[in-house]
């Protein structure tokens, strides 16, 4: 084989073996199973979301997503995982980022830095909140259970997903505006809180429709009203809040992915590209609207504004309100 011919060969070659290896960052493909980190119990919103989006987004990266309860602390013990995971984007965490919004303000011992520690990939879901009541509450609308919560001060006991979460601080800053006095008690998860309420150990519920509408279209608890700008399909007789004359109509579950800050650019990207492309397929939009909510995927940069304005907004709330966290 002469010079020029064999340079051709070597040259082929190389050029097969380039377009085989990673383009740009090799961040950007997946070398093992993905983590998925729901820092809450079994059932509840955020776990009902990833067991949903899991199985797409493996399809889509070619490695198994493994979804991981990691429950505690308003949230804060799972994110403190993802915190200070490896930042290559093989550990994600999805959840009510309100309890993130939340945590600044409410935990002076806070493990982790909410905007250094952690990367924003996409919002993916808002979903109203459920006021609903055990059905030995003798309340059938939103103003009987103003007027019993004013007659009964501390009487009844408001079910949360934790100590310092959206669905406390939602509830506290209800109270607060209303002028009544309930009993607020932390559970491990609003699947957990739902479910003490339904069974009778408290009898209040502000929870994410996703986790404790079901119960309502049972009939395990009254519900009495919604969140939101519109009232929700599978359940139309509940009013919105603003019909109800309730304040805190624009609280909900905003349900986010995040993944560990310092983690590539790249991968930042590829991993928000592919969960939008998980959020505007039918089969997804039709199952996330079937449990009362709503997509809203967004940027890593639109994502990380929300969360900063969430933050500001939550906090002064929190030391208005005087909350503490435990």
């Amino acid at each position: 084989m002469s010079l020029p011919s064999l340079a051709r060969v070597v040259a082929a070659a190389i050029l097969s073996v380039c377009a085989l290896a990673p383009s740009g960052a090799g961040a950007q493909n997946f070398e093992r199973p993905v983590r998925l980190i729901v820092p809450f119990a079994p059932g509840g919103t955020s776990d009902i979301l990833a067991r949903l989006i899991s199985p797409k987004l493996s399809a889509a990266i070619g490695q198994s997503v493994v979804v991981e309860n990691k429950p505690g602390a308003a949230g804060n013990l799972g994110a403190d995982a993802v915190a200070k995971a490896q930042p290559d984007g093989h550990t994600l965490l999805l959840m009510d980022v309100g309890s993130l919004a939340t945590a600044p303000s409410l935990f002076s011992d806070l493990t982790f830095d909410v905007e250094k520690d952690l990367a924003p990939i996409s919002m993916v879901m808002f979903g109203p909140y459920v006021l609903a009541v055990h059905e030995s509450i003798p309340a059938k609308s939103p103003k009987e259970l103003i007027d019993y919560a004013k007659a009964n001060p501390n009487k009844l006991s408001i079910a949360n997903s934790g100590v310092g979460g959206a669905t406390h601080i939602t509830a506290v800053a209800m109270a607060k505006q209303l002028g009544i006095q309930w009993k607020n008690v932390p559970y491990k998860g609003g699947a957990a809180a739902s479910r003490a309420v339904v069974s009778g150990e408290s009898n209040v519920i502000i929870n994410g429709a996703p986790a404790t509408l079901p119960f309502v279209v049972n009939k395990q608890l009254t519900g009495l009203a919604v969140t939101g700008e519109q009232r929700i399909a599978s359940a139309p007789d509940l009013p919105t809040f603003k019909e109800a004359g309730l304040p805190g109509g624009d609280a909900g579950t905003w349900q986010g992915i995040l993944t560990t800050g310092g983690t590539p650019p790249a991968m930042v990207a590829r991993l928000n590209a592919e969960i939008r492309k998980i959020l505007e397929l039918p089969e997804i939009q039709q199952k996330i609207a079937e449990q009362g909510g709503v997509v809203r995927a967004q940027s890593p940069e639109e994502f990380r504004n929300w969360l900063k304005d969430a933050t500001t907004r939550w906090g002064t709330i929190i030391r208005e309100a005087g909350i503490k966290g435990s």
